[in-house]
């Protein structure tokens, strides 16, 4: 059949839903009742039956700028327009050159080199395999061991869930990597309650590390890798001074320092990456979603200077002519990276970081405005996130969140939930009285719900 002649209408319900297996997704019930989106602009979706919903969750955290914002789409376009696809092993094209010279300018410090690769997932698994050669290029191969953290998400990859923390994630899929240890969860209701921002209380759980030191001796450890701010897991937000005290014991040891920033990059906490907001400065940095506005898959590894450079030394002393056996098919993929510096650009002109940070204090004070609600039994919030933690029903953990999420769609607000946590990400376009309207919804949603 000529491929011409085959429709495509985004716009029009599937007659089978069956086929396609969905991630991360109740797929019968789904299938049953389909929530489907055929359109958006702005802060908005719209669905097949034509009905508005309001974005509270930026796509899934990665539409920073807004849906179908004209620069990025002329971008993508005229790009697969006259270059489709390029190969980047032994060969290149100019864009993911552009954008890595960007894009390590971006972040304060001495961030000099960038892999690009196309997911988080990849990102992470990526910069963990990047920690691993780099010891071993340098002469210090006894460092094999990872340090992860409970409750810590990193994509779906093997690399990702061995060093990641959520059970769910875990438990289907057999021993993962070996040699993988994780720090506990900086969770800490009884103390940190209702926090504004960083939690006053917690420091002290970063020292786990010099425990896994002893008991592993640190010069078995390669790498330690932490999301800045959970967000998958629930928005759970680092206690004052404890990123500071991660760089610290890691410094002490040798070991580098991997922050997962897929969710706080690109301006979700009102600074380009959260290594600024913090003012702490990983090893390596991964990074996607936020990096194209979701167009298009992309992610990214940014390095400091010394880690490039420990490969190049090797492969000079060993003669080598590839100095790293890694990467991908699409790694640096011209459309992507064209939507990478069309994004990039968008946040420049438009101020969305520094209208993020403005916008902050209000979002601050509507969070917190849902203390009193039913059935909400915590609110945390940084930048332009928040978590709403709401009561389980006894033996049924997961189920209230689930059904706030399909009364909130149905009330026209799109939210994202993981078991009873609701969370909240909006693209940093976001205005006032759409704040306001998210925050109404969610209120009469939950007051409504049993």
């Amino acid at each position: 059949m000529d491929g011409s002649a085959l429709p495509i209408n985004a716009d029009a319900a599937p007659n089978n839903l069956e086929p396609f297996w969905m991630p991360f997704t109740w797929n019968r019930h789904f299938k049953k009742d389909p929530l489907l989106l055929a359109s958006a602009e702005g802060m908005y979706y719209r669905t097949v039956e034509g009905k508005e919903v309001l974005d509270g969750t930026a796509g899934l955290w990665c539409c920073n700028a807004g849906h179908r914002r004209e620069p990025i789409v002329r971008a993508v376009q005229e790009t697969v327009e006259h270059l489709d696809y390029a190969p980047t092993f032994q060969l290149g094209h100019p864009l993911p050159f552009e954008l890595a010279s960007r894009l390590s300018a971006m972040v304060p410090g001495d961030y000099d080199h960038v892999a690009f690769c196309n997911s988080g997932s990849e990102a992470v698994d990526s910069a963990l395999k990047i920690a691993l050669a780099y010891h071993r290029v340098r002469g210090d191969s006894a460092r094999t061991r990872l340090i992860g953290r409970e409750r810590g998400y990193h994509g779906t990859g093997f690399g990702g869930i061995s060093v990641g923390g959520i059970v769910k994630n875990r438990m289907f899929f057999g021993p993962l990597l070996n040699g993988v240890d994780h720090l506990r969860s900086t969770h800490d209701p009884e103390r940190n309650s209702y926090s504004r921002g960083e939690p006053e209380h917690g420091a002290e759980f970063a020292d786990e590390l010099e425990r896994l030191c002893a008991l592993h001796d640190p010069s078995t450890i390669a790498a330690v890798i932490v999301e800045p701010v959970a967000g998958s897991t629930g928005v759970l937000i680092p206690p004052k001074g404890y990123l500071q005290r991660l760089r610290e014991i890691c410094d002490k040891h040798g070991i580098l320092l991997i922050f997962d920033e897929v969710i706080t990059g690109f301006g979700r906490l009102g600074t380009g990456f959260a290594t600024e907001y913090f003012g702490v400065q990983p090893d390596i940095i991964t990074c996607a979603k936020g990096l194209t506005n979701g167009v298009v898959p992309m992610g990214a590894v940014i390095c400091r200077k010394g880690i490039y450079d420990s490969f190049m030394e090797w492969a000079d002393e060993t003669g080598q002519t590839i100095e790293l056996f890694h990467g991908y098919t699409y790694s640096g993929h011209p459309v992507a990276a064209a939507a990478g510096l069309a994004t990039l650009g968008l946040y420049q002109q438009e101020g969305l970081f520094q209208r993020a940070a403005e916008l902050a204090p209000y979002w601050e004070e509507a969070v917190h405005g849902l203390k009193g609600t039913r059935h909400v039994i915590d609110l945390r919030n940084l930048g332009l996130i928040a978590g709403i933690e709401l009561e389980s029903r006894p033996g049924k953990v997961g189920q209230r969140a689930y059904e706030a999420f399909r009364k909130a769609f149905e009330a026209g607000l799109l939210i994202r939930v993981t078991a009873d946590i609701i969370a909240l990400s909006p693209p940093l376009i976001v205005e006032k009285p759409e704040i306001d309207r998210m925050f109404q919804t969610l209120r009469d949603v939950l007051e409504a719900l049993d």
